[in-house]
Parts: structure tokens; C-alpha cells; sequence
């Protein structure tokens, strides 16, 4: 089993910036794919952006492209997701997941959930 509690979420106006975390315990977290997904109000989760155990290899939508940041330290067994320049749009909650030896934009292959982070941006 692996536990993930992400923080980090909160309101901040457009333009602003947010930096989210997820701890992890349970397993050896570098065997772990990491992602972030997130979901608005009556709107299916969709992929945010995710990246490979060892730290190489990040992947994005296009929608966050030059404006978000997925990070990991091992060490730490913690994810981030540096978010700037922030719309109204990115309004929604927001979950990290992780996929055991495995990392990509589909839901389907992800292990283990997080309860999600509220992120609110004003307009």
C-alpha cells in the first residue's frame, strides 16, 4: 500500500502562483510513476502532468505546458507541482497518483490516490 496526502492547494488570483505537494509512505517511492490529475465540478479528471520514478521524463497536457512544473525528490519521497501564471480555468481539485514501474496520462494505471487539494483561481 501506498499512502499520498497532497497540500499545497488554496485561493489565489489569476496570474498567481501555487506550489502543490504529495507525500507518500508506504513502498519504495522511486518505483513509482508520479502524476497529477485534477477535477472540476461536473467535468471528468483529466491528466495534469506526470513524470518517471527516477525523476527523468516529465509529461504534460497541453493546457499547462510552460506554466506548470512537475518535480520529485526521493529522498524526501515527495512530489511537487509548481503551478504559475494561473487561470480561472485551472479552477478544480486536485489529485496526485502512483503508478508502480509505470508512468503516463492515463487514469487506468494508477495504483494508488490521493484524497485531492482544492485550488481556486480568481478572476
Amino acid at each position: 500500500q501506498v499512502q499520498l496526502v497532497e497540500s499545497g492547494g488554496g485561493l489565489v488570483q489569476t496570474g498567481g502562483s501555487l506550489r502543490l505537494s504529495c507525500a507518500a509512505s508506504g513502498r519504495t517511492f522511486s518505483n513509482y510513476g508520479m502524476g497529477w490529475f485534477r477535477q472540476a465540478p461536473e467535468k471528468e479528471r483529466e491528466f495534469v502532468a506526470a513524470i518517471g520514478g527516477s525523476g527523468r521524463g516529465t509529461y504534460y497536457t497541453d493546457s499547462v505546458k510552460g506554466r506548470f512544473t512537475i518535480s520529485r525528490d526521493n529522498a524526501e519521497n515527495t512530489v511537487y507541482l509548481q503551478m504559475n501564471s494561473l487561470k480561472p480555468e485551472d479552477t478544480a481539485v486536485y489529485y496526485c497518483a502512483a503508478a508502480y514501474g509505470a508512468v503516463g496520462v492515463q487514469k487506468y494505471i494508477y495504483d494508488y490516490w490521493g484524497q485531492g487539494t482544492q485550488v481556486t483561481v480568481s478572476s
